[in-house]
């Protein structure tokens, strides 16, 4: 299955041919999570990265360019296809948690021939997932991180709202990420301090930041 996740280019880094469309401009953004994650970064050599979202480019450059590997993963537009939702005869009534293939859809996007990441640039990813793929796509994360490894995870405040949007977030030399708006999936939910932690209680730490638009984020330690 990896073949149909990675390509490896000439540059030797693995990336996804991710079928989803970047529109907007890229609009910088403060992120003191990512300036934690930076400097993590530039504090090792030859970690494996998974940055979950659209393919981008300059994500590649610049991880690689740290000295890094890089995969993707763009699960989000994955997750809004039907061929994750089971078959259900008229009538029947099944519960939401088992409405979903969550199996089929983790062997498809999310495996990785027992490759362990360092690092997983989850963005706001969680945001738009269906429900019931939250639990096994984060079990699947610490599956596949190695110990101390570390999430950065961005979540919305709101489920509405022009701040809302799907976004890609693009890596830079400082403070700032820059955020591309895409297609236009709904937030499917938001979380608390609380039920973060309570999502990731597998793993051994939690780092939260604040910010002062509609997204907070929080590092999470394997």
């Amino acid at each position: 299955m990896l073949r149909k996740l990675f390509h490896r280019s000439q540059s030797g880094e693995h990336r996804s041919e991710s079928p989803t469309l970047l529109s907007g401009p890229r609009v910088p953004r403060h992120s003191s999570g990512w300036s934690a994650m930076l400097k993590y970064l530039k504090s090792g050599s030859n970690l494996r990265i998974l940055d979950i979202g659209p393919t981008s480019p300059s994500n590649i450059n610049f991880l690689t360019g740290l000295g890094h590997s890089v995969y993707m993963a763009d699960i989000v537009h994955e997750a809004t296809k039907p061929d994750w939702l089971k078959a259900v005869s008229e009538g029947e009534e099944v519960p939401a948690e088992q409405q979903y293939d969550t199996e089929a859809f983790l062997a498809h996007n999310l495996e990785f021939s027992g490759r362990l990441f360092d690092v997983v640039l989850l963005w706001t990813t969680l945001d738009y997932l269906p429900a019931p793929m939250i639990a096994p796509v984060i079990a699947r994360f610490h599956a596949s991180m190695l110990p101390g490894g570390r999430i950065l995870a961005l979540f919305h405040t709101k489920k509405t709202g022009s701040a809302t949007a799907f976004c890609r977030y693009h890596l830079t030399d400082a403070d700032n990420i820059e955020m591309q708006e895409s297609e236009q999936y709904a937030v499917q939910s938001v979380y608390t301090n609380r039920s973060i932690e309570k999502l990731f209680g597998a793993f051994s730490n939690y780092k939260f930041f604040l910010a002062k638009d509609n997204l907070y984020e929080v590092i999470i330690t394997r």
